[in-house]
């Protein structure tokens, strides 16, 4: 374990201490800066000395020899912390890197990250490697501890059994446990879930629930096993319900529920006066919800909706800290913290026009700046997709009885296939398209019909899913081969093939699941995918999110999964996966 990369050593300490003795000069000086106190919630003017990563001096006094350091005059401008994504999936097409240092720009310096896609892809040493190294980059990246897989697979017991769980909540840049999407589970008779959410706290991390339409007899019940937080109300009634049994509570703005706005409305007209225990989140979004900004954007929105602006910072800063008992080391200004600092221009607007991280400068006076740290994915054997095996004309055979239907971007219900499946092409005039899910490896497949996602579209292949296997979706099934044939070839990605022609390739080069390139490159890409799906009938708002999210097992109805077609309520297969 390197600790330094957690926490500072001795050495690092004592040239902080002998700057404030002027024996070491500040690398930054922040003056006449008028800062948010978060411990007072007041604005309070200060000169701000920064050495290396750290605060180390909010107060009236300057060095009297300011040669060699940086000294930016705030006056005229506000001071807040760097925000903080408390629930960030950070592979949503774009990689942890790649969105890390984009969301940086817009002043989220910390982001809270799901660990699932490492559990599948690389051994406990290469992923607390990979972890070490992002904590290198100016933006502070932590990570959770995932308790299931949020599908139904085959290897469930064997990626989380007790050791790995074990090592992952010990490690330091593990800040939780979950977010735990199997809690029916642990409510009916699941010990060994319960066990590792008792571990957790007994580390002192909280245990994040996803408990969307949850009864208040089940919260608490849930409260009584151990959760700590949750992001998943729906309402500000739901909101209000959750803080009043000590839940803290994630308001959600993202591209599947952009909620902020009606659930702040909804809690002011319910009286809300405290908003200690409330963060915001964007949830994972997919790229193009992301041209504006992180958690920035969540500020703006919370002011703009009438909540008091040092309720609005606080709830994106000091709160989010707070609540992951790391407010000793981030989401204030304050000696000893972390030098993330955003600088605005108006307290009105969220958005800022320089922002520190870690000390060094991201944006600095509305303009970018370089840092030339990269990850070397290839280290870790995340490079392009590599498939050893066919698919052929026999793996097309699409004869069963029951389909999926969507009632939006993410939820399905089963229904009864009424049309002959066994063609060629099924024809325009119908909702319905072939579905299969591949495994990775070619050993078995899950072919059904699926309902609503395009009326034209000839076929559709993508690496990127919740599982990593292989997603088919289209009307014609030699559009079909074409697309996982082309999408084979450029090593994973999503490809859309329509009359024999590929009209779109997005590779993804890391592991087949997420891209290796600029978010702002990946967002006209993630638009462009948007756009070409709704000519040929796709009727909601999150494609990425529609292929992710037909494996997961913590949506209604129906699911396709590795294990089969799955009822998600009785948790029952109703056809299984067939060997190739």
């Amino acid at each position: 374990m390197k600790d330094h990369l957690y926490r500072w050593r001795n050495k690092e300490i004592r040239k902080q201490i002998a700057v404030i003795d002027e024996k070491e000069s500040p690398t930054v000086i922040l003056k006449n800066a008028l800062y948010l106190n978060v411990f007072l919630r007041k604005w309070m003017e200060a000169h701000i000395w920064i050495y290396e990563d750290r605060i180390v001096y909010v107060g009236k006094r300057l060095p009297e020899k300011l040669a060699g350091i940086d000294i930016v005059d705030c006056s005229g401008k506000y001071v807040v912390p760097g925000y903080v994504e408390p629930h960030a999936h950070p592979f949503q097409l774009y990689n942890p890197y790649e969105l890390a240092m984009y969301a940086g720009q817009t002043g989220t310096t910390t982001l809270m990250n799901d660990n699932l896609p490492w559990l599948y892809l690389l051994d406990n040493e290469k992923a607390f490697s990979l972890i070490d190294d992002f904590m290198q980059l100016p933006i502070s990246m932590f990570w959770w501890a995932r308790f299931d897989s949020q599908s139904a697979i085959n290897e469930e017991k064997e990626i989380f059994n007790d050791e790995d769980i074990h090592l992952w909540l010990q490690h330091e840049a593990v800040v939780q446990g979950g977010e735990l999407t199997a809690w029916p589970q642990v409510l009916q008779n699941d010990d060994r879930i319960l066990y590792w959410m008792q571990e957790a706290k007994r580390l002192r991390k909280p245990v994040e629930g996803h408990f969307p339409g949850a009864s208040e007899k089940t919260l608490v019940k849930l409260k009584l096993l151990g959760a700590s937080s949750d992001h998943e109300a729906l309402s500000g009634e739901e909101v209000f319900n959750r803080l009043s049994m000590g839940y803290r509570v994630g308001l959600r703005h993202s591209s599947v529920r952009p909620d902020l706005g009606n659930l702040l409305q909804e809690l002011q007209q319910l009286g809300l006066e405290s908003y200690d225990y409330l963060t915001m989140t964007t949830d994972g979004s997919t790229p193009s919800f992301y041209k504006n900004g992180l958690i920035n954007q969540c500020v703006q929105i919370a002011i703009d909706e009438g909540v008091p602006p040092i309720e609005a910072y606080m709830m994106a800063t000091y709160n989010a800290s707070e609540q992951f008992h790391l407010e000793e080391r981030l989401g204030a200004i304050a000696p000893g913290r972390v030098a993330h600092i955003n600088i605005l221009d108006q307290i009105e607007n969220a958005t800022p026009s320089s922002v520190l991280a870690k000390g060094k400068w991201l944006k600095k006076d509305g303009k970018l700046v370089n840092q030339s740290i990269t990850i070397d994915w290839s280290s870790y054997g995340l490079g392009p997709l590599q498939l050893d095996w066919q698919l052929t004309e026999k793996d097309l055979q699409f004869s069963m009885p029951v389909g999926l239907k969507m009632v939006n971007d993410v939820i399905m219900e089963p229904y009864p296939i009424s049309i002959d499946a066994n063609t060629e092409v099924i024809s325009d005039t119908l909702d319905e398209s072939f579905l299969m899910l591949a495994d990775r490896e070619g050993e078995w497949r899950v072919n059904t019909v699926i309902n609503g996602f395009t009326r034209t579209l000839g076929g559709l292949a993508s690496s990127y899913s919740l599982t990593g296997d292989i997603v088919l979706i289209g009307k014609c099934k030699s559009d079909l081969l074409l697309a996982f044939n082309r999408m084979k070839e450029i090593g994973g990605g999503i490809v859309l093939v329509h009359e024999g022609e590929v009209i779109f390739e997005l590779p993804l080069q890391v592991a087949g699941m997420m891209y290796d390139g600029k978010m702002p490159a990946l967002i006209a890409e993630d638009e462009k995918l948007k756009q070409l799906l709704i000519q040929h009938g796709y009727k909601y708002n999150d494609p990425p999110y529609s292929l992710l999210f037909l494996s997961s097992m913590h949506l209604p109805y129906a699911r396709i999964t590795p294990l089969g077609i799955v009822d998600v309520k009785q948790k029952e297969i109703l056809f299984p996966a067939i060997m190739r």
